[in-house]
């Protein structure tokens, strides 16, 4: 309790302590932690400790929603098969919803205090599961699932909504060649600074031959892009350009 009147009161980064508190109904006792996990790698490197980012955050974190967001699907859908789950759980973590969902929080406001340059979707979505792995660090994995259900996919997420909606176009592609017999591939044609930011050039192939190409900061993202250029040029789906 001292170190978290700490930081909400005389810290250094107490701004940062009473955002967080705002967001995550309590005060970090580790907020270097959690302010490591808004530091994209394309931030001044003379601002982070040791030239750290929150890549590492993100890791732990990405794996830590997805355990937390099967187990909640398990148990609110008990009679659907795996097929099912799996694609809700896709709609859930995917880049897109990730992103949404950063925002809507306000964690935006955040981490354009870290940011230089324009401050894109993707690295909302990749504060986000930066933060949700903090918060795993910090109090453990109850307290985690517990902040994700009730304080996210409950508050935040319309699930319902989720059951009908399939904008997860790389998915579609690759159903599409299991059903007929064709290969779907991807290839990561270049990956380049741009902003002091990686940004990756993914183009998709139909038995070898390319189809579509597409590249943004985050290479899921490029290969999402690009998969619905796929199926427009091959006629496969006629769905509204994602955004990322």
């Amino acid at each position: 309790m001292v170190r978290e009147v700490y930081n909400y009161y005389f810290s250094r980064d107490k701004d940062l302590a009473k955002k967080l508190r705002n967001i995550l109904g309590f005060t970090p006792k580790n907020l270097s932690l959690f302010k490591l996990a808004f530091y994209h790698k394309s931030m001044n490197d003379q601002k982070t400790q040791n030239n750290q980012h929150n890549e590492r955050l993100e890791y732990l974190g990405d794996s830590i929603l997805s355990t937390i967001v099967a187990e909640y699907l398990f148990k609110k859908y008990p009679v659907q098969a795996e097929g099912f789950l799996t694609k809700m759980r896709s709609k859930i973590v995917m880049r897109k919803t990730l992103n949404d969902l950063a925002s809507e929080m306000g964690l935006d406001i955040i981490l354009s205090n870290y940011s230089q340059g324009k401050l894109s979707k993707s690295m909302m979505g990749n504060a986000f599961e930066a933060m949700i792995g903090a918060i795993y660090l910090e109090k453990g994995f109850e307290d985690t699932r517990d902040y994700v259900i009730n304080d996210i996919l409950l508050k935040h997420l319309n699930i319902h909504a989720l059951e009908v909606q399939d904008d997860n176009f790389k998915s579609q592609l690759l159903e599409w060649g299991q059903k007929n017999n064709v290969g779907v591939d991807y290839k990561l044609l270049a990956k380049y600074k741009q902003d002091k930011r990686d940004r990756f050039k993914v183009a998709v192939l139909i038995d070898g031959d390319e189809v579509a190409r597409a590249d943004d900061f985050n290479k899921k993202s490029a290969e999402q892009t690009a998969s619905q250029l796929a199926l427009k040029r091959l006629k496969i789906s006629n769905g509204s350009m994602p955004e990322l």
